[in-house]
């Protein structure tokens, strides 16, 4: 598939996701996205049970169910927090993940020669997109608690913690031999209609590809307040 159109493709679609998500959050105490995060989870979820139709052994089933309990927890987490502790997570999270991928794509391998930080995880990540992405990703959160008046590093995190929630579903679905979330759901037509929101029918995504660093952020932040909050 042509990089440029991948490109369009993401770009079109991560505003389009962006501002639905943005209207959902400056109605009913953002009630909508929680809903909206919600359905991403169920979509997602069935994606990743569609996984076993290529391979299925009891590492993978651990690894399905760890994944799974992501995508739970991760739910049940931006269920119950307000629409500020949201933000924090959409500008650590998205912070991460779209500024790694644009540093990466212009200066890969520029700076650092052997730029391939996970190369037996995800190849396609450099050196120069990770640090310039979660350096920006801490700053974004810093800026945001600081013009809030509000001392919430913890989430400070988030960058962090989309990082390796990104990394454990590359691992999973390099266990899986699976190349994208949607690649086997993709094929049903209801599913091939519903995927057309991610740009799943344009090679790339699926639901599961779009959430899976803010579902294990959410867990990780779960788990981290209930233990020292």
């Amino acid at each position: 598939m042509d990089m440029d159109k991948n490109f369009r493709v993401r770009v079109i679609c991560g505003f389009g996701l962006f501002f639905v998500a943005l209207a959902a959050m400056y109605t009913f105490d953002a009630v909508p996205f929680k809903i909206l995060f919600g359905l991403f989870s169920v979509v997602a979820g069935i994606e990743l049970l569609s996984f076993f139709k290529k391979v299925a052994h009891f590492k993978n089933v651990i690894l399905a169910i760890v994944e799974a309990m992501f995508l739970f927890y991760g739910t049940l987490f931006i269920a119950q927090v307000g629409v500020v502790e949201i933000w924090y997570i959409i500008f650590g999270v998205c912070g991460y993940d779209i500024f790694a991928y644009l540093c990466g794509k212009m200066l890969g391998g520029k700076i650092i020669k052997k730029s391939r930080p996970f190369p037996k995880v995800s190849k396609n990540k450099t050196w120069e997109g990770t640090i310039l992405g979660l350096a920006i990703s801490i700053g974004l959160v810093f800026i945001l608690t600081t013009a809030l008046g509000r001392a919430d590093y913890i989430y400070l995190l988030c960058g962090p913690l989309a990082l390796m929630g990104d990394l454990f579903e590359s691992y999973l679905k390099r266990q899986f031999k699976v190349k994208d979330s949607n690649e086997i759901v993709i094929k049903n037509k209801f599913f091939e209609k519903l995927e057309v929101l991610v740009g799943g029918t344009e090679g790339h995504g699926g639901y599961l590809d779009r959430i899976d660093s803010t579902a294990f952020a959410a867990t990780m932040l779960l788990i981290i307040t209930a233990i020292f909050c």
